[in-house]
């Protein structure tokens, strides 16, 4: 995120181009970005676009201690779409659809470096726009869920925040839905705001980032097993956006895009990125971290139930022995 105060000094890998005197494109190749020491990104893992702080790489540049970024939240720092989905408990694309239905999402958006970001004053003005219905008695018997599923985390996330306590049996009262439903809404929660509390104290386990929380140590053993998935594909996200811009300059994609995060099971992590440009080798790839990189045989569909990868033949196969090869290998084995 852009932290209050700092917009004026975010730069991007053009920017750091030119005040070094080369050409983006040949900057980027000699990966100046990537070497031992140089200040990591501002911008959320797995963005497009890498933003930086000015003053830390001014600082990495004249061989000086890069000075550390405000850590406490504030009102004007600017959070990008990720980061703002990750604050509303739902999912990027969703926030995509929320971002032009709610003006006041509409009229706040701020552009820094090509990236669209928001005021974090202006998530907690959207919360409190839709208050949650607790006038409910939970779900009707033989009814299906009363919220639908892309407002079940948004609704969700105010109840935790208001009771780091609550049980599912709440949440079913608060909100009309099965218990199994409000059950996984609640891990998947505290699992994502676990995380990322051990993402700022890399010393602390799950169970003492869910103690930071207020969260009980019985309601979170689920969601510290998920914690450690939501962990892994973060430390992949880099990985995984590289993938995502070799395949596009393969042409096999429409668009820079980064293959999308999923947890078909509680402890695993696959990714999942359409091949949408013309005469693909596949319709989909699916990235898992027990098996690595496979072709899918249908681009709407990619997963199998249960994470159980399918057997190969009938247009699935797997691309690489290495769980994580090189993006280049990787476009070499399905050109193959």
């Amino acid at each position: 995120m852009i932290r209050a105060g700092r917009r004026h000094l975010v730069r991007t890998l053009a920017d750091l181009a030119t005040g070094q005197g080369v050409r983006p494109h040949t900057y980027i190749n000699a990966k100046h970005h990537l070497a031992d020491g140089f200040p990591a990104p501002i911008s959320s893992a797995g963005s497009r676009t890498r933003l930086y702080d000015a003053r830390q790489v001014d600082a990495y540049l004249a061989g000086q201690p890069i000075p550390p970024l405000p850590t406490e939240d504030d009102d004007q720092d600017l959070l990008d779409r990720r980061e703002c989905a990750t604050a509303l408990g739902i999912s990027p694309r969703t926030w995509d659809k929320y971002k032009t239905t709610y003006p006041a999402l509409t009229e706040h958006l701020a552009t820094v470096g090509g990236v669209e970001h928001w005021p974090r004053s202006i998530l907690h003005q959207y919360q409190a726009q839709r208050p949650v219905k607790a006038t409910t008695t939970g779900r009707p018997t033989n009814t299906g869920d009363q919220v639908p599923r892309d407002q079940l985390l948004p609704r969700t996330a105010p109840l935790l925040d208001a009771d780091p306590a609550i049980s599912a049996a709440a949440v079913v009262e608060a909100l009309g839905v099965h218990r199994d439903t409000a059950q996984d809404a609640l891990t998947r929660l505290r699992a994502q705001r676990m995380a990322d509390v051990m993402h700022t104290d890399a010393t602390l386990t799950p169970e003492q980032a869910a103690a930071t929380l207020g969260y009980p140590a019985g309601q979170v053993r689920r969601a510290a097993v998920r914690t450690q998935a939501i962990l892994r594909a973060r430390r992949m996200a880099p990985y995984l956006a590289d993938v995502g811009q070799a395949l596009h300059r393969a042409g096999w994609t429409a668009t820079a895009t980064v293959p999308e995060i999923h947890h078909p099971a509680i402890d695993v992590v696959v990714a999942v990125l359409a091949l949408d440009g013309p005469q693909p080798p596949a319709p989909a790839l699916v990235w898992d971290e027990r098996h690595g990189w496979r072709t899918a045989t249908s681009r709407r569909h990619p997963l199998t139930r249960g994470a159980v990868p399918p057997p190969s033949g009938d247009g699935v196969r797997y691309l690489a022995d290495d769980t994580t090869p090189p993006p280049d290998a990787l476009i070499a084995a399905l050109s193959d």
